[in-house]
């Protein structure tokens, strides 16, 4: 009876976690960069770094660096969870409870952008801080991603942190 009992207990534990829950966790290893290193970073969770730096970040929260670094234009990167493919999955192979416990915390989610690398602008030069993919190619600049994901990323940090309103 004791092993009908654990086995049903097995079962129902499969069950009722999802599979991203147990492929991927709810946080994930965070890289931030920048060119020139040494920049400070500050996360809208209260983390802070100098980059290069690696965070230990919730996967289901978006969140707002800033960057500053002397000589350099201060710049703020807003980082979008973004809901992952394997989502998808979980509900054709495990059905609606796995994607319920995955959507609930978080665990099929990935930050955008991942790596967080920014070509930081000189203070006094026209150009702006610009992100970069893991290979070193400008994907956008960082203005133009802001306002990409702007409007998303407001309801959860704010329209004030997202840039929606200006800092009284």
């Amino acid at each position: 009876m004791k092993s009908v009992n654990g086995l049903a207990v097995a079962v129902a534990a499969i069950m009722l976690s999802g599979c991203a829950t147990v492929m991927n966790g709810t946080k994930v290893d965070y890289e931030t960069k920048s060119e020139p290193n040494g920049a400070t970073v500050k996360f809208s969770n209260g983390s802070t770094c100098t980059t290069p730096c690696t965070l230990n970040l919730r996967r289901k929260d978006d969140l707002r660096a800033d960057i500053s670094l002397a000589g350099y234009k201060p710049t703020y990167v807003l980082i979008q969870s973004k809901l992952g493919g394997q989502s998808f999955g979980n509900i054709i192979l495990g059905g609606g409870v796995g994607a319920i416990v995955d959507g609930a915390n978080g665990s099929s989610n990935r930050l955008y952008p991942r790596p967080l690398i920014v070509r930081l602008a000189p203070e006094g030069s026209s150009g702006e801080a610009v992100l970069l993919d893991a290979k070193g190619n400008v994907v956008s600049t960082v203005k133009a991603h802001n306002d990409k994901v702007r409007v998303d990323v407001a309801k959860t940090i704010g329209p004030k942190l997202a840039g929606l309103e200006d800092p009284q």
